[in-house]
């Protein structure tokens, strides 16, 4: 039976907010971060709340994600100050989710009572393994228990919808390590949870070590292994599939990426974000300084979602927006793509545009097709990347 439980879904906007500051540089990260930056927060917040006052013209708003980085570098004085300039700036729903990335050994009791208090209600919090040996590998500096200390803060604090991250599918790790983290995890109680496999980004520390023999290459087999047994599992405990790297308890999906999956407008804000709105898919300047410098000068007004700190931006073509509402959509484990939905939106049944490959797949046993939906079948969630590669 197929579940499609998940909360609704308005057109409203939702807003990321790129803090690019890292008290450490972990070893598989390729995002756009930087450490011994912490000087220029003070001046980020000000350019922050500047591009905020730029880009918004009372726009619904209905969800808010603080990512980074390390969000949780910020004082509650600095969240209170952003968040103000966005009630400020957009039509922020009552009923919002509003998250935040962060480390755990940045949280306790008064911090996160103030953040509680500022309006944040959601908080993702990077686990990543309960292993202290394969945390050294990563370069993290939290251990086991300041995982399990943050956790209990954050329930104390009011936080009543967590999530934690854990990582697969890297050197060393076996399928016992893979299930002492998810064990430990499931200990804690969260609301949610994200498994996301190892990619060896150029860059990082990981793929140079891999590269130069330092560490053995990923064993994909043992991946998709490791995976099938987070699945099983997870549904154990309770916890629902609804995207293929993400589990909630019922009613707690996250409704922030909920919106990129379902290709719905978002707009990025702060260095290195990319956003989504009004027909433009576009990205911000990675510089730190940069933005600041673009922000501090900023005189002109802009046409939405556009800033003195948006450095490329493309319209997005019909055709493109068909392609990208598959690849994300498909990612819905249960949902899929509704059909009538999409012949909504685009003017066009699925099956007309794309039905010799979709059935193909599903002779392949990767694709289930009805009358309602097209999704993915549990072996096609480990292969969906060859699926979504034939639909670009």
């Amino acid at each position: 039976m197929i579940h499609c439980n998940m909360p609704s879904i308005s057109d409203s906007l939702s807003l990321y907010l790129h803090i690019p500051f890292c008290a450490a540089k972990c070893s598989y990260c390729a995002f756009n971060t930087y450490i011994h930056l912490e000087h220029l927060i003070d001046d980020f917040v000000k350019a922050m709340k500047r591009e905020i006052e730029i880009v918004g013209a009372g726009q619904g708003v209905g969800t808010i994600f603080f990512g980074g980085g390390t969000p949780s570098l910020l004082s509650p004085e600095q969240f209170v100050t952003l968040l103000e300039a966005i009630n400020r700036s957009f039509a922020v729903q009552p009923d919002a989710e509003i998250s935040l990335e962060a480390n755990p050994n940045d949280l306790n009791r008064d911090y996160l009572t103030a953040l509680r208090r500022a309006g944040l209600n959601r908080i993702s919090i990077g686990m990543q393994t309960a292993n202290a040996n394969e945390l050294k590998l990563f370069s993290r500096r939290h251990d086991n228990d300041a995982v399990a200390k943050a956790v209990s803060a954050a329930a104390g604090a009011g936080f009543d919808n967590i999530n934690l991250d854990l990582i697969y599918g890297f050197p060393h790790q076996t399928m016992d390590s893979w299930e002492t983290s998810l064990q430990q995890m499931l200990l804690l109680k969260p609301e949610h949870i994200s498994l996301y496999a190892l990619g060896l980004e150029p860059g990082t520390a990981m793929n140079a070590w891999v590269e130069g023999g330092r560490l053995p290459a990923p064993d994909d087999d043992l991946a998709a292994d490791m995976y099938e047994r987070a699945s099983e599992v997870l549904a154990e405990h309770g916890f629902e599939q609804y995207e293929i790297s993400n589990w909630s308890l019922p009613g707690r999906e996250c409704r922030h990426n909920l919106q990129y999956w379902l290709n719905l407008p978002y707009a990025g804000l702060g260095p290195g974000a990319h956003g989504f709105a009004n027909g433009v898919r576009y990205s911000v300047l990675l510089s730190p300084q940069k933005y600041i410098r673009a922000l501090r000068e900023a005189t002109d007004a802009y046409p939405f979602p556009y800033s003195p700190a948006t450095e490329n931006a493309t319209i997005v073509s019909r055709d493109a927006e068909i392609s990208e509402t598959l690849i994300m959509g498909l990612r819905l484990t249960q949902r899929g793509i509704p059909r009538l939905e999409f012949a909504r939106r685009f003017g066009v049944d699925l099956l007309d545009l794309h039905g010799g490959t979709l059935q193909r797949y599903v002779d392949y046993g990767l694709l289930n097709v009805s009358d309602e939906r097209v999704r993915l079948t549990e072996q096609g969630r480990l292969l969906s990347n060859m699926i979504f590669r034939e639909l670009v």
